[in-house]
């Protein structure tokens, strides 16, 4: 596996490919889920490159990003261990020159959820991805299903830039206790992961309800609020239930609404969202 640190390398490496190529942006401190997203990707090409940059315009609170979990040496490992080609690990002068401010933006979905509690987020996302898409030119690119929201966005982003990007959809991982795996998981004290479980778990009864037949969007949100509000050390930032294309908020439910959460345990601000699917999950 090659180690690429500049722009001049990547670009060099990706000169020699000749098959199909395919990248997987992460921020490091890498997991299962991320390894998923790796061998997803890896059936339909013939090289992965995995990208390694915690973004510093994504972050909306400077202790947030210096709280970031990182670990290199490990991420390296773990990386070569399961067959990727490269891995591109830039500093942020690299992707960042000094003096140059260029922004991507994408209007209409980042006007929720995230981008009301995270102002300018989603505007640090487009452009590092956009970035990288400049950069390695790849064919296929994959993002999990966790952050959802900032799926879309990029979903729309490829398609509005005219890119002939291919985007994958990665299903979102748990853990064995039902908590959406995260980088951040790390950060949870044992007693906040004991609270954190809470969300996976209202969130699968909210589409058992909807197995069994309720579909007000009004009812369904407030049976994960009531559920949220009963667990002590959550604090609920938003409860959607949207419509999966637009991200709209809708009234009634039907298979492939989605619902995602944002809280904050401990601390440290957890996401998770789930399609209703009409899945017995109790």
């Amino acid at each position: 596996m090659q180690v690429i640190r500049t722009i001049e390398e990547l670009r060099h490496w990706r000169r020699g490919q000749r098959g199909k190529v395919g990248v997987v942006p992460t921020m490091g401190y890498l997991h299962e889920g991320h390894i998923s997203l790796v061998r997803a990707i890896r059936a339909s090409c013939d090289a992965v490159v995995v990208t390694i940059f915690v973004n510093p315009t994504q972050f909306n609170q400077q202790e947030d990003l210096e709280k970031y979990p990182r670990d290199e040496g490990r991420d390296i490992s773990l990386l070569e261990a399961n067959g990727v080609d490269a891995v591109f690990l830039p500093s942020v002068d690299e992707l960042y020159p000094p003096g140059v401010s260029v922004w991507v933006t994408v209007e209409g979905l980042v006007d929720s959820m995230e981008g009301v509690f995270r102002p300018g987020h989603f505007r640090g996302v487009t452009t590092i991805v956009a970035k990288l898409f400049n950069l390695i030119e790849p064919d296929v690119a994959i993002f999990g299903e966790k952050d959802f929201q900032q799926l879309r966005v990029i979903e729309e982003m490829t398609k509005g830039l005219l890119k002939s990007i291919s985007i994958i959809r990665g299903a979102l991982i748990r853990e064995d206790d039902g908590l959406a795996m995260s980088s951040r998981n790390v950060r949870l004290s044992a007693a906040d992961r004991l609270s954190a479980r809470a969300i996976s778990r209202a969130l699968r009864g909210a589409n058992s309800l909807f197995f069994a037949g309720e579909t007000k969007a009004s009812v369904l949100r407030e049976y994960i609020i009531a559920n949220l509000s009963e667990e002590e050390g959550v604090k609920i930032e938003y409860v959607e239930l949207v419509d999966e294309i637009t991200l709209k908020p809708i009234a009634q439910i039907h298979h492939g609404a989605r619902v995602c959460v944002a809280a904050w345990v401990g601390g440290v601000r957890l996401i998770d969202t789930i399609a209703f699917d009409g899945v017995n999950q109790s």
